[in-house]
């Protein structure tokens, strides 16, 4: 488990599970949000974004979160296990008010350079939109993932530590 992908809904737990994994694992850790948003929320062209999570997907060995379906043909085919953080809708939104509550006005580290958190109803709205629009997409690429590749499915936040423990226990038998 030496490149480990963990994608799912805004709000699902996708940063805090990834930084969790990282230190556990001892692997770097690479977050798509800050490596995508530039100063102020800016955001670069998809030729751009393309070529930047190329080289990063390129590296040895990683720990990476963000959805960004657009790259998914990069990413997916350098990843050893991915994690599907399917989570209800209700603990994404709630996730996500949470996270606006507790760093509303403040840049979090998981996040690029002053990007200053704040509410975002269209966010919301996207959150909101998660499993009728990119579920289906997310369990498509799933069924298609190559046999020496693992894939890892999340419906319930009681469910990390089992997880947690398994990629550790298949980290130290690698």
């Amino acid at each position: 488990m030496q490149r480990i992908l963990v994608i799912g809904s805004p709000g699902a737990g996708k940063s805090t599970l990834s930084r969790r994994l990282a230190e556990r694992l001892g692997l770097p850790l690479i977050h798509l949000d800050r490596e995508y948003f530039g100063p102020g929320w800016a955001m670069p062209s998809r030729e751009e974004w393309r070529q930047r999570v190329a080289e990063l997907a390129a590296h040895p060995a990683w720990v990476m979160d963000g959805n960004y379906s657009s790259t998914f043909d990069i990413r997916v085919p350098r990843a050893t296990a991915i994690v599907w953080l399917d989570m209800p809708r209700w603990r994404c939104m709630t996730g996500v008010v949470r996270r606006v509550a507790e760093n509303y006005g403040r840049t979090r580290a998981d996040l690029g350079p002053d990007c200053v958190e704040k509410f975002d109803w269209s966010f919301m709205r996207w959150i909101w939109s998660y499993p009728y629009k990119m579920r289906p997409k997310t369990a498509r690429m799933l069924q298609r993932l190559r046999p020496d590749q693992r894939a890892f499915i999340v419906r319930s936040h009681s469910e990390i530590p089992a997880l947690e423990a398994e990629l550790a226990s298949r980290q130290e038998a690698a």
